[in-house]
């Protein structure tokens, strides 16, 4: 699945099937998985159906099935030129107020 051509809902359904699919074949149950990872079982079943859970539920569950580091390049921030990468080394994490 190309996930720039998706939608959100999409997008959640094929991580929830992706971490369905890594439970299994590690030979796990729902409920093992569930209470290894400290959230309910019907936590987990609406993550595998559907994907739309909270963010501490997927990291829970992605950290308990041994890959939660496969997330890291989303949170990498990657400059397309020099400039954008000189502005980035700046102390100045706050967005700008909109003008008008």
């Amino acid at each position: 699945m190309l996930f720039k051509l998706a939608t959100p809902q999409e997008v959640a359904g094929e991580l929830g099937q992706r971490l369905r699919a890594r439970r299994l074949s590690l030979n796990q149950s729902q409920a093992e998985t569930a209470a290894r990872a400290g959230v309910s079982l019907g936590a987990l079943r609406n993550l595998e159906r559907t994907g739309l859970v909270t963010v501490e539920v997927l990291l829970r569950v992605a950290t308990t099935l041994g890959v939660v580091q496969q997330l890291e390049p989303v949170f990498v921030t990657r400059p397309a030129s020099i400039e954008q990468m000189e502005a980035a080394s700046h102390s100045r994490r706050r967005a700008g107020r909109k003008k008008g």
